[in-house]
């Protein structure tokens, strides 16, 4: 199902709220977010051999992979919200 139909409830909240494209932005922050978890919770489950302490090497570069993803939104939201002020 494409994004678009499946979080219309979402999508229309926070574009009524932020505009289109921040409220865009917004719902995708959430959905990183809820993949941050995810993977989180799976990272919980396979540790790595050498270190039983530290997630596998995949789940940690997925992890900073979305997490560098969510910053690049944030700071795109952030240059819209600064030049819609006067």
């Amino acid at each position: 199902m494409p994004a678009f139909e499946e979080h219309r409830e979402e999508l229309e909240h926070y574009e009524t709220m932020m505009g289109p494209h921040r409220g865009r932005l917004a719902v995708t922050l959430d959905l990183l977010t809820n993949a941050l978890v995810l993977v989180g919770q799976h990272g919980v489950y396979c540790h790595s051999n050498r270190d039983a302490g530290v997630p596998v090497m995949d789940i940690r570069i997925i992890t900073a992979e979305i997490g560098k993803a969510k910053e690049l939104i944030q700071s795109v939201m952030e240059g819209i919200r600064a030049e819609r002020k006067p």
